[in-house]
């Protein structure tokens, strides 16, 4: 339930970390996504100095409760509390969660809430923290992120709402129905071809077969690139690392 004083304060509410860079002298600012307000731009005053309370307790994939102020768009960040949650994430699963972090602040708009996408949310960091099938909730959180945001078709039928059939292959276009696909069916730019079987899994949110799982990593960066033409600064650090392992 959403907590506002007559202010314009907001208490207590449950949050996680975007992104935080230093804003003037000695403040930063902060981009959080909360449960009931949605992607919301806050001004940590002071939390640079050496002195602050704020410093190890500002931390991304963690669970935070966090209370605001004011009026303007760049609001006043009052008190934050971190709940005890789990470890911070290190090595793949680290660069996994700062992708997952910028595809949130490309892919969502401020003070739009959503109650699903903050859930699929702390379930990939929690996947992704405490190592349990980290590449598998990734393929899941993308799919969800898009489909929450409207970026994806109903995968359950295809474009004459026929039910998807598992041994038949699909056309897919970011801003399509699944089409049925033939030999004669001109493949265009921006599509690929699916198996029936891996959109129902996907649909189910079980990718239990491999040949779902790379199905749905081809999908899933058709659709993340055509709404984020530009790539992703994550996405770039992660591919020269591994030029190197």
């Amino acid at each position: 339930m959403r907590k506002v004083q007559p202010n314009n304060r907001v208490d207590q509410q449950p949050c996680y970390l975007l992104t935080s860079y230093p804003w003037k002298e000695s403040s930063l600012w902060l981009e959080i996504y909360s449960k009931d307000y949605g992607r919301v731009p806050l001004l940590a005053r002071s939390a640079r100095k050496p002195q602050s309370m704020l410093r190890g307790t500002l931390m991304p994939f963690t669970p935070l409760e966090i209370s605001w102020f004011g009026n303007n768009e760049l609001r006043t960040l009052h008190t934050v509390t971190r709940l005890q949650g789990w470890p911070q994430p290190n090595g793949q699963a680290l660069l996994s969660g700062l992708y997952v972090n910028e595809l949130m602040l490309k892919l969502t708009v401020r003070d739009d809430a959503s109650a699903a996408l903050f859930q699929a949310f702390e379930k990939i960091a929690h996947a992704l923290c405490t190592n349990q099938s980290p590449t598998l909730n990734l393929r899941l959180f993308e799919w969800s992120l898009l489909d929450l945001l409207g970026f994806a078709p109903d995968i359950s039928h295809d474009n004459n709402n026929q039910p998807i059939e598992a041994d038949k292959q699909y056309l897919m276009h970011p801003e399509q129905p699944p089409q049925l696909y033939h030999d004669s069916l001109e493949k265009l730019e921006n599509t690929v071809v699916i198996q029936g079987q891996s959109l129902i899994d996907l649909h189910n949110q079980t990718l239990s077969q491999t040949q779902s799982k790379t199905d749905i990593l081809t999908l899933n960066r058709l659709f993340l690139n055509f709404r984020l033409p530009e790539n992703l600064s994550s996405r770039k650090l992660i591919t020269q690392l591994n030029q190197f392992t």
